[in-house]
Order: C-alpha cells, then sequence, then structure tokens
C-alpha cells in the first residue's frame, strides 16, 4: 500500500481554495480589496488553489485506478490490450 501524495495534497489545496473563494466571493465589494488595486485577490487565488487541489487529486485517484487490478477501468485496458495484440 503505497502513500500517493498527491491525494491529501489535493484535497488541503481544494480545501483552502474553497475557503478562499468562498470568502472573496462573501466580501465581493469590500474596501478592504483599495489596497489591492481594487483586484479580489480572495477570488483569484482561490480559484487558482481549487483547479490546482481538484488536478493533484484527480491524478492521485487516476494513478490508483491504473494500478487497481480490480477496479472494472483496468479490465477494459487489459481487454483492448489483448484485442490489440490478437489482431497482429
Amino acid at each position: 500500500m503505497g502513500l500517493d501524495l498527491r491525494i491529501p495534497l489535493g484535497l488541503m489545496f481544494l480545501s483552502i481554495g474553497a475557503l478562499m473563494l468562498g470568502y472573496g466571493a462573501i466580501t465581493w465589494n469590500s474596501p478592504i480589496y483599495a489596497q489591492s488595486l481594487g483586484q479580489n485577490i480572495n477570488v483569484l487565488w482561490g480559484g487558482v488553489m481549487a483547479l490546482f487541489g481538484a488536478m493533484m487529486f484527480f491524478l492521485g485517484r487516476r494513478a490508483r485506478w491504473q494500478n487497481d487490478p480490480t477496479h472494472p477501468r483496468t479490465w477494459e485496458r487489459d481487454e483492448a490490450e489483448a484485442a490489440r495484440i490478437n489482431r497482429h
């Protein structure tokens, strides 16, 4: 059982990004953004962090699916590979 760090890191970035997105959405027209030239930095970087976290989580889960011999997608890949070999 190997630990793929992409899964917990993806969840961490996804949760922090979602919190930042939520906070930025709640404080959309707040005067605190005057210091950042009117840009809502929380929404911007919350979205970046959430996308990065989702990508890391997806890649970690995909690697686990590809290495799991009981997963249905593995059977489909094996059958497709066998069919490709048998054609030649």
